[in-house]
């Protein structure tokens, strides 16, 4: 709990500190067709969560931080630059074995799964930051279910949900600050390395049905964004305003509400994982799958997965 209560007062601090300077900097996010804002909006946030992540991490794990700067480089890199889809997909594959050789999941090939989740989890927490408070926010209930499993991961854990809870205080719609994808591979890559750690915290096979469901969120709003995409022939790697949030939003939701009904179902998927977690491997499998039957019902008859083309970029 001190860790949660540092990095909150330090996310306090730094996040207006890190507005200021993306301002002046020119690190602003301009208004555009996949964009919801009407004005320029500073996108240093990312560095305000590594820093209120990392000063009670450095006392509790600090081998944690190194790929989670890498990860941020990289994040800073392609908010500037824009990088090729290809060289943000290899630097993210060397950031996840690094991530694997300080945080390895359980068994022989433990490197290799902590690097695979990495990969996926920057990806699905970038694809996730559209709405104001909506990657944040999610994150935040993961980060609280990952503490509450405990072992390694219960002081990152609380550490990034101070970091994250502190920055929605400017990041909630509307939102006066954005993660950037410097913020989205960090919060991405430490959500990561703190499923990684709970696996090895938890013990049997259920661990690796229960986990999942404390990301869930952004695993399936990924996964509805790739079919999506595959049925209607696009690109994979070129973004559009389809996502799950939007078309609620489209639906006539408000951006808070949305981002409200996201944080509680995950909030919800997250308190289900940790119960599943203490069940035999049998009853924490098919609660798994119990969960995903349901959301991919909710998903098809929700018509979220539509191929109906939207504004891409």
């Amino acid at each position: 709990m001190i860790a949660l209560a540092v990095a909150f007062a330090v996310a306090l601090i730094a996040t207006p500190v890190a507005a200021r300077v993306a301002s002046r900097t020119g690190f602003v996010d301009e208004p555009g067709p996949l964009k919801v804002q009407q004005t320029p909006v500073p996108y240093l946030g990312g560095v305000a969560v590594f820093v209120a992540f990392a000063i009670p991490v450095a006392f509790i794990r600090p081998s944690l931080l190194v790929p989670l700067a890498l990860a941020l480089l990289l994040g800073l890199a392609d908010d500037a630059r824009g990088l090729p889809a290809r060289v943000r997909l290899g630097a993210e594959v060397a950031i996840g074995l690094v991530a694997g050789a300080v945080a390895s999941a359980p068994g022989p090939f433990g490197v290799v799964v902590t690097a695979v989740f990495v990969v996926g989890l920057v990806n699905a927490i970038n694809l996730l930051d559209g709405l104001d408070g909506l990657a944040s926010g999610t994150a935040l209930a993961s980060a609280l279910g990952f503490a509450i499993v405990g072992g390694a991961a219960r002081g990152p854990g609380f550490a990034l949900a101070g970091a994250l809870a502190g920055f929605l205080v400017f990041n909630r719609p509307p939102a006066r600050i954005y993660l950037g994808d410097a913020g989205a591979y960090v919060v991405g890559a430490a959500t990561a390395m703190l499923a990684a750690l709970a696996l090895g915290a938890a013990d049997g096979a259920g661990a690796w049905a229960a986990v999942p469901l404390l990301v869930a969120l952004p695993l399936v709003d990924t996964t509805i964004a790739v079919t999506r995409r595959v049925r209607a022939h696009q690109p994979l790697f070129i973004g559009d305003r389809s996502h799950v949030y939007d078309q609620l939003v489209d639906r006539g939701l408000t951006t808070g509400w949305v981002t409200a009904g996201f944080g509680a179902l995950q909030g919800a998927l997250t308190i289900i994982g940790v119960v599943t977690i203490h069940l035999g491997a049998s009853w924490a499998f098919a609660s798994a799958a119990l969960v995903v039957v349901a959301l991919a019902l909710a998903a098809t008859i929700g018509g979220f997965v539509s191929t109906a083309k939207a504004p891409t970029a």
